[in-house]
């Protein structure tokens, strides 16, 4: 059996997010179909959420369905939109429970009627939890994200609301989809590929980057602590120098 590294409980990252990765390829390695693997990759998000909360983590933000994945065979896009409900359906008690809060990031509006309305009632009926904030980023592209940011604030400029030249980050990071909470500290990416794939690129910049080889149905909580523990060796300097951040 193997040994679950010590993590620092003091030092846990505030916001953790997921590409969730591999679900295709783990089914393909078994002879399965590709929804099979998305079923259980269901699975590993249900073992994985509970580990955040119960470890202390505040966000958690995982990237279920991007912009992009629209472009997928109609019948696992459908697929897809059936294991979200089915999600909804099972967790919405362990979510209330557990003090859980769901939101959404992403175009919601492009998500089928039936899916709009579940998710939706799920995020009115968890709204006032506060252990843990949920984000499923569901239709998300952070390119779209950030075009529809930049369109409000050319807006509010052609409003007189605000002049071009007192645009800060701040009033960009109002725009986006996670205003109010704190950027990412941790990116984990599972499936062995290394890329963003057009993920929180504006709220990544300064996260930790975890890459790990695991597929995401097999990714649970022993794999997610190690990649914590990894997080907790780095050191994280933010454009200082070591030596500032020590004090000398």
């Amino acid at each position: 059996m193997v040994t679950e590294p010590v993590i620092d409980i003091e030092r846990l990252p505030r916001h953790i997010a997921i590409i969730m990765d591999g679900n295709g390829r783990w089914a393909t390695k078994r002879n399965q179909p590709r929804l099979f693997g998305h079923k259980a990759g269901a699975q590993a998000v249900q073992d994985i959420v509970e580990t955040s909360r119960e470890i202390g983590i505040k966000v958690l933000t995982l990237y279920a369905f991007s912009s992009e994945n629209w472009k997928r065979p109609e019948q696992e896009v459908s697929g897809l939109m059936s294991i979200l409900q089915n999600y909804l359906s099972a967790e919405l008690s362990r979510m209330l429970t557990n003090r859980i809060q769901l939101r959404c990031v992403g175009d919601i509006e492009r998500l089928p009627e039936s899916a709009r309305r579940q998710l939706q009632s799920a995020i009115d009926a968890t709204a006032t939890n506060s252990e843990l904030i949920l984000n499923l980023a569901l239709s998300y592209g952070a390119r779209d994200e950030l075009t529809q940011a930049t369109r409000k604030l050319a807006a509010l400029c052609v409003k007189g609301t605000i002049r071009p030249d007192e645009i800060t980050a701040d009033h960009i990071e109002q725009q986006l989809y996670t205003a109010g909470q704190p950027d990412p500290d941790l990116l984990i990416r599972t499936g062995g590929e290394s890329r963003l794939s057009n993920f929180l690129l504006w709220q990544a910049s300064y996260s930790e980057i975890y890459f790990t080889d695991v597929m995401w149905p097999d990714f649970r909580r022993e794999q997610y602590i190690q990649a914590i523990y990894d997080y907790q060796q780095r050191e994280r300097r933010f454009g200082k120098t070591s030596a500032q951040l020590v004090g000398r």
